[in-house]
């Protein structure tokens, strides 16, 4: 049974990490690509590493697997927090769809947002 759970697991960790690697391809600009990226691999390894322990145990490998999923889940969220925070801080400009930029209006006086430069259609 906890073998049946293991292999559940892994399969919901790789369809995490599929669905973070589509976003990090399709996502817009590089704040909603990090979002993709971090969040949906992040779970998705530690899937895979939720897996792998239950498939393996108490065992040497199992408990790397164990302190693999913890360390990424203690550094991935705030890399990903520090990268986001660094390219506001450096000008990388917000997808034109953007609605809200709470940070940008506090800290710089101004939406960080890229303006539409497209003309408008008759």
């Amino acid at each position: 049974m906890i073998s049946i759970l293991g292999w559940i697991f892994i399969m919901i960790g790789v369809i995490f990490d599929l669905l973070g690697c589509l976003g990090l391809v399709r996502f817009p600009d590089l704040y909603n690509r990090m979002q993709a990226a971090t969040k949906g691999v992040t779970l998705g390894t530690c899937g895979l590493m939720l897996g792998i322990f239950l498939l393996k145990g108490f065992t040497p490998m199992g408990i790397k697997a164990l302190l693999c999923a913890f360390f990424i889940l203690l550094t991935m969220p705030v890399a990903a927090h520090a990268l986001a925070r660094g390219s506001l801080r450096f000008g990388v400009k917000m997808w034109p769809k953007t609605i809200i930029d709470s940070y940008g209006k506090d800290k710089f006086n101004e939406e960080l947002i890229e303006k539409d430069t497209k003309p408008e259609e008759p």
